[in-house]
């Protein structure tokens, strides 16, 4: 009783913890601008290929099999650490075996994913810190980030040490009784086999320790995760379900703009309109984090900080300031920053930095080709370049900051209809002196 009454304590603790933190990460969604989502059936369907098969993870196969492995392997194990939950509640033991076939199923695959999962983690900390991966690096990535990245591969490693013990000490146990053991455990007896003749005793003390262990590691992770790049174990499969489902290069009109051509083409409509509400006219563009929509913000919560993006950016490449994986952790940043004085005074709230020159420069927004060769490759199916332009709308629109060459293109436009300084009286002047050959 006194067991169940402690594992209470620290659950109901972990719980309280953790949606803390999330109650405030996600009350910021609110000062965000809405997007609707639709087609339901084909977002499961991508959500099913990219975020469960692993589709753009395995591009690049050796990494690719490993994080696979261990996102496959966690989906096995989770089933077992619902099962600890329940018997730490209830005081039950192995709640779960009466399911018979597909309990010893869940339990063989968690015990060979459990070493699988640990020499994987150990393979990824050994990159890490003996290999100069080149997109691990960069001026955004600060020490933080790498420590960060550390601590979460370290506590998975020990997670699965601690699961394959326990496993393993729970077979010794039922051997020394002569307890039927639930549920196939393959790894864990032929590791058992090495140590027979442990007493009883013994072998119950460490399947006791290592089952506290596993499960306070657990509690542990699930409260440091919001607050590392790791949040993406809980936001990439959304972020996958909610990804654009036009084809990358498609640009989305912005509906203000919208609203502006059809007054002007159709003036009886003027007067058929709502009346807009009092207060601030709607901003064109994004110049903060309260200008983007919800999916954009989601997005900067689902960085994984991989780099993947970055190491495919022909601008980053090329030696200039771009970095799409700056603009999401900047985002996120920006966010985290502002977020509280949001909550605190409303939309009004202005601390005289903002997103668009603070966090990011022009320069940085303007070296963009919106080739989407970022959106391409984000395992978790973020889409930098959306939030690219619509910063650079914002220059554009409500700064009247372009580059010299667009400025020239945008006058012609305006004067010439067509980006080039021709009239249109002169646009077919080429075609002078020209013959036409007849096709018989």
């Amino acid at each position: 009783m006194l067991k169940q009454i402690i594992f209470a304590i620290t659950l109901l603790l972990t719980f309280a913890v953790f949606f803390w933190t999330i109650s405030r990460l996600f009350r910021y969604f609110k000062f965000t601008k809405p997007k609707k989502i639709g087609h339901f059936g084909k977002r499961i369907w991508i959500t099913i290929k990219v975020a469960f098969f692993q589709d753009k993870i395995l591009r690049r196969p050796w990494v690719g099999i490993m994080h696979a492995l261990i996102w496959w392997g966690f989906i096995l194990i989770l089933f077992g650490s619902l099962e600890m939950v329940i018997d730490g509640l209830f005081g039950t033991e192995k709640i779960f075996q009466f399911m018979g076939g597909f309990y010893d199923f869940m339990m063989a695959g968690g015990d060979i994913f459990a070493p699988i999962i640990a020499l994987a983690t150990l393979g990824f900390l050994i990159r890490r810190f003996f290999m100069h991966i080149k997109r691990f690096y960069g001026p955004e990535m600060k020490p933080v980030s790498k420590a960060d990245a550390n601590l979460a591969l370290i506590l998975i490693f020990l997670l699965m040490i601690s699961l394959g013990a326990m496993n393993v000490n729970y077979v010794l146990w039922t051997q020394a009784t002569g307890e039927k053991a639930a549920g196939i455990y393959p790894v864990g007896d032929w590791i058992a086999s090495r140590f027979i003749g442990i007493p009883a005793e013994t072998a119950w003390f460490w399947y006791q320790f290592n089952w506290w262990a596993h499960l306070l590691l657990i509690f542990i992770f699930a409260n440091i995760l919001p607050y590392s790049k790791h949040f993406h174990v809980f936001m990439s499969v959304p972020n996958v379900f909610i990804s654009k489902l036009q084809p990358l290069g498609y640009v989305d009109n912005m509906p203000n703009i919208t609203k502006e051509v059809k007054l002007m083409m159709d003036t009886n409509a003027a007067f058929s309109e709502a009346p807009e509400e009092e207060g601030q006219p709607e901003r064109f563009g994004v110049q903060d984090v309260e200008d983007t929509n919800w999916i954009q913000y989601f997005n900067s919560l689902s960085c994984t900080e991989c780099g993947r993006c970055t190491s495919v950016c022909p601008a980053n490449i090329t030696g200039k300031l771009l970095s799409p994986r700056k603009v999401m952790m900047d985002t996120r940043a920006r966010m985290k920053e502002k977020g509280p004085g949001l909550v605190k005074e409303g939309k009004d709230y202005d601390d005289g930095k903002h997103l668009v020159g603070t966090y990011l420069t022009e320069e940085e927004l303007w070296a963009c080709t919106l080739c989407n060769a970022c959106a391409q490759e984000c395992p978790v199916d973020i889409n930098q370049p959306s939030l690219i332009l619509d910063m650079r709308r914002y220059l554009v629109l409500e700064e009247s900051k372009a580059p010299s060459g667009l400025n020239t293109a945008f006058t012609n436009i305006e004067n010439n209809g067509a980006p080039w300084q021709f009239s249109t009286e002169d646009r077919m002047l080429w075609a002078e002196g020209l013959e036409r050959n007849d096709i018989s």
